[in-house]
């Protein structure tokens, strides 16, 4: 008797985790507010961003256009943003397969959970050394290519010059960890708490 009873509390207890799992699958899958959806429109608006700064700044530039294709700034300029969007659109992908795929287990999840976040570090590390490489530019290329503003910003004295890009890189450092949390972090934790939650 004793051993119907644990079976029956067994079985109400499995269930009762299954019908969870499906509770949470289904906040991951389908709701428009969860954190699946808000990392595809994270992801999404970053790759349509990167993917359009570089016709734009050619469009702002159209009068000196010969310039500015010639300048080796305007390119890297132009690789870091083609880098972000191709970084952006695989993460797109990670979380476009969450969405699909209704059959996940819990480590699977937890395993793209941590792709994810591994994503985001390497994408705040990434933007932090693009800003290192646009600082030694502006150092170096007034010397290899002629251009105005570059040549009336390298007039300035050093101290000047340097004051700045210390400035920058300190605003930076918190700026871009705090802009990569909101847009995409808080969304990882919460996903990765609903993953916990689950048996």
């Amino acid at each position: 008797m004793e051993l119907d009873e644990l079976k029956q509390q067994w079985q109400k207890a499995d269930s009762q985790q299954t019908t969870q799992n499906q509770n949470i699958m289904e906040m991951i899958h389908h709701n428009s507010n969860g954190p699946v959806a808000r990392l595809k429109q994270s992801y999404g608006r970053q790759i349509a961003v990167m993917s359009l700064l570089p016709i734009v700044l050619i469009l702002t530039n159209l009068p000196n256009i010969e310039s500015t294709l010639s300048s080796v700034l305007f390119w890297t300029y132009v690789a870091f943003c083609f880098a972000v969007a191709i970084f952006a659109r695989y993460n797109y992908n990670k979380v476009k397969k969450l969405e699909a795929t209704e059959g996940m287990v819990k480590p699977h999840l937890e395993k793209t959970v941590e792709v994810l976040e591994t994503s985001m570090r390497r994408s705040v590390t990434g933007v932090k050394i693009a800003m290192l490489v646009f600082i030694v530019l502006l150092e170096v290329l007034p010397y290899v290519q002629h251009f105005h503003m570059l040549e009336a910003w390298h007039g300035l004295s050093p101290l000047i010059r340097y004051g700045a890009y210390t400035i920058l890189l300190v605003v930076q450092h918190f700026s871009v960890k705090r802009m990569s949390y909101i847009k995409f972090g808080q969304h990882i934790d919460r996903l990765r708490e609903l993953v916990g939650q689950m048996g």
